[in-house]
Order: C-alpha cells, then sequence, then structure tokens
C-alpha cells in the first residue's frame, strides 16, 4: 500500500482538511499552478450560479482519476512511458503497426488504444495494456494529489454524495492511490476504469454508465468532473453535467475548444460552495 504524507510536495497557502465528520481539521499546505500565477476563484455571477447548481443537483460525483484527482505521471513520466512502450513493439519487429504520428503521441494510452484497433482481443494488447499498468502502479508511488481534492472528497462525501471513480486508468491503481491516501472508503466498491474492453475507454460513455447502473442514479442526478476533452464527451454522451478541472490555461484552452463552459482552475470554489450547501 502506498503511503504518502497529506500534502506532500506542495508548499505553499493552507486550505483545511475535513475528516469523515466534517467538523475536524487539519491544515494542509497546497499550492496550484493558477495560485502561484495570481489566477483567483471565479466571481463572475452567472458562473458562479452554474457553479451553485452543478453542485446542488449531484447526488453522485462521478471523478476522473488522473487530473482532477492526482497527477498521477507528476514523478513518473507518461512520456518514457509511452516511448518504452513503443520501444517494446518495435523490438518484435512491429514497428509498422503504428503510424508516426501514434509513435510521436507521448501517450502511452494512444499507443494501447491504435494496437487493440489493429489486433483487438489479442494476447499482444493484453501483454501491452499488463505493461502499462505496470508502470501506473509504479506512477502512483509518487503521484502529486490535486491541490483541495482531498478535503473536498472527504466533505461532499460527508454530506452525503456518493463519489465514484470513472477513468481510462487501471481500477488497480485508482484503488492503490486512494487506499495510501485514506479516501478508499468514500469510494469503494465504486472504482470503474480500464477493462479488456479498450474499445470502450472515454470518450465512449461505458464506464461511466457502469457506475450510474451500479449506483441507480439517473443521469442528470450526477456530475462528472474530468479534465480532458475525452471526460467531457463521455459525461455529453451519459447525459451527465459536466465540470471540468483545468490546472493551466493550454488545458482550459483545450476543454473549451471541445465545448466545456463550466471549467474551473482550482477546486477550492468547489470546496467551498459544499462547505456552504452543508450548512444551509
Amino acid at each position: 500500500m502506498v503511503r504518502r504524507p497529506l500534502g506532500n510536495h506542495h508548499n505553499g497557502p493552507d486550505t483545511l482538511l475535513v475528516t469523515s465528520d466534517a467538523t475536524q481539521t487539519e491544515p494542509v499546505a497546497y499550492e496550484t499552478e493558477n495560485d502561484r500565477n495570481g489566477q483567483k476563484d471565479p466571481k463572475d455571477p452567472d458562473e458562479l450560479n452554474e457553479l451553485n447548481e452543478l453542485i446542488r443537483g449531484a447526488r453522485v460525483v462521478l471523478w476522473d482519476f488522473d487530473g482532477p484527482i492526482c497527477r498521477l505521471f507528476a514523478g513518473h513520466s507518461a512520456e518514457r512511458v509511452a516511448r518504452e512502450l513503443v520501444e517494446w513493439l518495435e523490438g518484435r519487429g512491429l514497428h509498422g503497426l503504428l503510424t508516426e504520428p501514434e509513435r510521436a503521441s507521448l501517450d502511452p494510452h494512444v499507443v494501447l488504444r491504435a494496437v487493440d484497433r489493429r489486433h483487438p482481443g489479442s494476447d499482444l494488447v493484453d501483454e501491452l495494456e499488463a505493461r502499462l499498468t505496470q508502470e501506473e502502479m509504479l506512477a502512483a508511488s509518487s503521484a502529486w494529489p490535486t491541490p483541495y481534492a482531498d478535503p473536498l472528497i472527504r466533505t461532499w462525501t460527508a454530506v452525503g454524495s456518493r463519489p465514484a471513480i470513472a477513468t481510462n486508468n487501471s481500477p488497480r491503481v485508482a484503488r492503490e492511490y486512494l487506499a495510501g491516501r485514506g479516501l478508499l472508503g468514500c469510494f469503494a466498491p465504486h472504482i470503474y476504469g480500464r477493462t479488456q474492453q479498450l474499445g470502450r475507454l472515454k470518450p465512449d460513455p461505458h464506464c461511466i454508465n457502469r457506475a450510474l447502473n451500479a449506483m441507480g442514479t439517473a443521469p442528470d442526478s450526477a456530475l462528472m468532473i474530468g479534465d480532458t476533452p475525452s471526460d467531457f464527451h463521455a459525461a455529453g454522451a451519459a447525459g451527465v453535467p459536466f465540470l471540468g478541472y483545468a490546472r493551466n490555461e493550454s488545458k482550459e484552452k483545450v476543454l473549451r475548444a471541445a465545448g466545456a463552459t463550466a471549467i474551473l482552475s482550482s477546486l477550492q470554489p468547489v470546496l467551498a460552495l459544499v462547505r456552504t450547501v452543508s450548512q444551509a
């Protein structure tokens, strides 16, 4: 089990870690890129109203894992993992299996999905997926917690929301990380990640629909928190409202280009609203 001190890798202004009873707190030092760049919480009334409606209407909160909860590859380069998967394929004489853009993508999921499209359900795909899972497990030990994610998850759960994970990462990796943060009890057993059906990865809504069906929740009573266009499109296909998390301007631009409108650079405003709702 991975054990990390709360707030590691972050030095900066304190927020509060809310325990399961939502009354006891302890300081946790967090600083986001947007904190350092001077970006503030949303002040526009329309944005605040939209955020308030999303939060008040959410009985189930579906979290993407890598991004909104942690930076999985913060200390274990995803680009290196992608290169090694490509090299592993080339070492087996499969250089021509990938297109040049796929080889240059530096995204391990792009490599995995490309091979699956050409050899679906094959032993080759199974071994490649196992290698990616192993790399993700290694990455979990050095992942950076997303600022405010831990207290938000604990607080939102304590006041009655039901969280679930809907991710393209291995569910084993999500469980390992959440256990190390003391958050597994908030989510288990509702952790829906990559399966052998690689064609059902987001933007396919498969993992979101699995969560909704298992939790007996209507799509409009849920909320998806994600940081990529695939999260946004999967939520839309499932009929679930979407809240984007963008830790920098480039990620925000990509989300907006995909059509997302409710986007935050920090989870702190969500934590503040959840606390306000709980006291209403």
